[in-house]
């Protein structure tokens, strides 16, 4: 009986026991910490890329 129990609790242990959904983790945050600063750098950066767009089509 002590033998099944410790099975038991083993198995129990490694169902438990898993990281792959860590890693998985770990890149989203990753990931959307990248979309944040991009999104950001876009917005700061608009107003001087407009300018250089304008000029560009006024003189053509």
């Amino acid at each position: 009986m002590s033998k099944l129990l410790t099975s038991l609790q083993l198995a129990f242990y490694r169902a438990f026991d898993e990281e792959e959904g860590q890693g998985l983790t770990e890149y989203a945050l990753i990931l959307a910490l990248i979309a944040v600063v991009a999104i950001a750098a876009l917005h700061f950066l608009s107003n001087g890329v407009n300018s250089e767009l304008s000029s560009v089509a006024s003189s053509l």
